[in-house]
C-alpha cells in the first residue's frame, strides 16, 4: 500500500490564496494567545476565529505546536526588523557593543509588553513536533542575521559562537522570567552582561 504524505504544504509552494489562509490562522492564533493564554488554546478555536476549516488548517500546519511556532516566529521576525532598524539609526556616536546591548534590551522590553507571547515562545521551544522544530531553527537563523546586522565585525568562527551564546542566553533568560525563577530586571541585566562579556575582546580590537 502506498503511504500517503500528510506533511503540511511548504510555504514556498503555496498560492496567494493559500498564503492568505495561512496568515489568517497565524493572526487568529496570536490574538487568542493574548486573550486566553497558550495552555487553553485549541485548533478548533483558531479555525473558528480565522474562518478556515479545521481540516484545511492541517494542510498548512501539522499540529497546534507547528501553528504556534509559526505564529511566534512571524511576530519575532517583525520585532527583529524593528530592532535592527533602531540600532542602524543610532550608529553615530554609539559604541558597537552598546548597540548590541540596546538590541537585546529593547527585545526584552518588547516581550515585557507582550507577556503572553513570551510564554508562547518558551512553550513552543519544548515541542517535539518536527515541523515546529524546523520553524524554530529558522527563527534562530533570523536571530543570528539580526545580530550580525548590529554587531561589530567578527571573524567567522567567533561570529558563530557569539550568535550561539547570545541567542541561547536570550532564550534562557526569557524562560527564567516566564517560569518565575527570576525577575525581568535580573534577566535583562544578565543578558546584557553576557553581550558585553562575549564582545569585549572584539570591541578592544
Amino acid at each position: 500500500m502506498t503511504k500517503v504524505d500528510l506533511s503540511p504544504r511548504p510555504v514556498e509552494a503555496m498560492s496567494p490564496r493559500q498564503l492568505e489562509r495561512r496568515k489568517s490562522l497565524i493572526d487568529a492564533a496570536l490574538t487568542l494567545v493574548n486573550e486566553t493564554g497558550v495552555e487553553r488554546l485549541q485548533m478548533k478555536q483558531v479555525c473558528e476565529r480565522s474562518g478556515v476549516a479545521l481540516g484545511t488548517a492541517y494542510r498548512y500546519f501539522s499540529s497546534k505546536d507547528h501553528l504556534l511556532a509559526a505564529a511566534i516566529a512571524d511576530w519575532h521576525r517583525l520585532l527583529l526588523d524593528d530592532l535592527v532598524a533602531e540600532q542602524r539609526g543610532a550608529r553615530r556616536g554609539v559604541a558597537e557593543t552598546d548597540r548590541v546591548v540596546r538590541f537585546v534590551r529593547n527585545g526584552m522590553r518588547a516581550y515585557q509588553r507582550q507577556p503572553q507571547l513570551a510564554r508562547l515562545r518558551v512553550a513552543v521551544a519544548a515541542s517535539t513536533d518536527p515541523f515546529a522544530s524546523e520553524t524554530l531553527q529558522s527563527l534562530a537563523r533570523a536571530d543570528g542575521a539580526a545580530l550580525d546586522a548590529v554587531s561589530p565585525s567578527l571573524p567567522p568562527a567567533a561570529g558563530e559562537l557569539v550568535r550561539h551564546i547570545v541567542g541561547h542566553s536570550w532564550q534562557g533568560e526569557l524562560t527564567s522570567w516566564v517560569t518565575g525563577r527570576t525577575t525581568l530586571d535580573d534577566a535583562r541585566r544578565r543578558l546584557e552582561g553576557v553581550v558585553r562579556l562575549v564582545l569585549a575582546p572584539y570591541e578592544a580590537a
